[in-house]
């Protein structure tokens, strides 16, 4: 096994925060968006759904003509954060509804040049314990997708644009750091093949192990995004039925949906010796016991009610990590891009459905009933993931 720099994982981690601050730069302004542009309020609905359709595009095109399989990962994901950056800014000229979601679009096009090729990058240097490394690089996906909503609190004198300034130079800063000091790994296997694969695809979903993390991961995505995408919505509610105005919803989002970040990362340490399905069936229960929960506690205790949201956002996310690494582990050395990169879309086109499904019936009735349609995807995913088989035990 070759050695390891030390400053490798920190800096993939710090690149991946800083890329995916990008993701819900958009919704942390929401509200000014709405204002500004004067749109309808289930705008928040919308302008998550740019983003996610516009990463599904992306990872498509990534994943049939295997860019980050056939060329440097580390060069593709400079270019993407760059992009990326510019794509988040032009938030800030969009004059009406349909420039904002182009934006946005675009904006979650590069980010698929920036998540699974992140974890790509890891991959590549962390052949054993990649559990632990993923579960660092999802938590600081985590941060960087809660980290809109504290330059949100802590800017809150300022205009809206400042978050989308802010989150475009992070992300540029981390793309760039990254280049300079982190070559392609020593695990990594260039691939020359050119045009669609999508025999590739095919194959990687025949083999059981490959098929059993995909739709646990697909289960786990149904639920994530959505919660994500709510916290506000949920915080919101709870604060105006039982008129309570000295709470900040912006930071309180910032801390529900980082807090998995610690999550991730505890979980990354608990998988190592082939521990990863553990870790995912815990975290599935826990998230889908807080999603059952959840619509009979807004007329609970506030303490009680921002217990069971931290606890929900500390376990909604570390199964994530895990079902990446054993994605990865499930993928033939030349796909491990590819399969990681299809997993990534299609599971991302599932929070499509779950989150517009959830935005109109909620839109329509304000019954927190409505999150329980959260909970088909912990149930779905246990049910794939318990299929999951070690070749060795350890």
């Amino acid at each position: 096994m070759p050695n390891i720099p030390r400053h490798i994982l920190p800096v993939i981690v710090f690149a991946q925060f800083a890329g995916t601050s990008l993701w819900f730069a958009g919704n942390a302004v929401v509200d000014d968006l709405i204002a500004e542009l004067n749109l309808l309020e289930m705008f928040v609905g919308f302008i998550t759904m740019a983003v996610q359709s516009g990463f599904i595009i992306g990872t498509l095109v990534f994943a049939f003509v295997n860019l980050a399989d056939r060329f440097s990962p580390v060069k593709v994901f400079l270019i993407c954060s760059l992009a990326g950056s510019l794509a988040n800014l032009a938030a800030i000229w969009s004059s009406n509804f349909t420039e904002i979601m182009f934006a946005r679009l675009a904006t979650g096009f590069f980010l698929a040049g920036i998540y699974p090729v992140g974890m790509k990058i890891a991959s590549d240097w962390h052949k054993e314990g990649l559990g632990k490394a993923l579960g660092y690089l999802v938590g600081a996906l985590v941060l960087g997708t809660a980290f809109p909503h504290l330059l949100k609190y802590t800017g809150s004198s300022f205009s809206w644009h400042s978050v989308i300034i802010g989150t475009s130079i992070l992300a540029s800063l981390g793309g760039i750091l990254l280049f300079l000091t982190v070559k392609d790994g020593p695990h990594h296997t260039k691939n020359s093949t050119s045009g669609i694969q999508l025999k590739a695809i095919w194959e990687l979903f025949k083999a059981p192990n490959f098929r059993a993390a995909a739709f646990g991961y697909f289960g786990h995505m149904w639920e994530l995004y959505t919660f994500w995408a709510f916290v506000p919505i949920m915080l919101g509610y709870y604060l105006s039925t039982n008129n309570i105005e000295s709470v900040d919803v912006s930071f309180w989002s910032f801390i529900i949906i980082g807090i998995g970040g610690i999550g991730c990362a505890i979980g990354g340490h608990l998988s190592l010796g082939n521990r990863s399905k553990r870790v995912s069936i815990i975290s599935l229960i826990v998230s889908g016991v807080c999603c059952l929960w959840i619509p009979f506690s807004f007329s609970a205790p506030f303490v009680l009610f921002l217990l069971l949201m931290l606890v929900w956002g500390l376990f909604v996310i570390p199964d994530s990590p895990q079902f990446s690494t054993m994605v990865a582990q499930s993928s033939p050395a030349l796909y491990v891009a590819t399969g990681l990169t299809i997993v990534n879309s299609l599971g991302f086109a599932l929070t499509i459905v779950s989150i517009q499904l959830v935005n109109l019936m909620w839109s329509a009735t304000s019954n927190p009933m409505v999150f329980l349609i959260m909970l088909i995807g912990p149930v779905l995913g246990l049910m794939s993931i318990s299929r999951y088989r070690y070749k060795t035990t350890g």
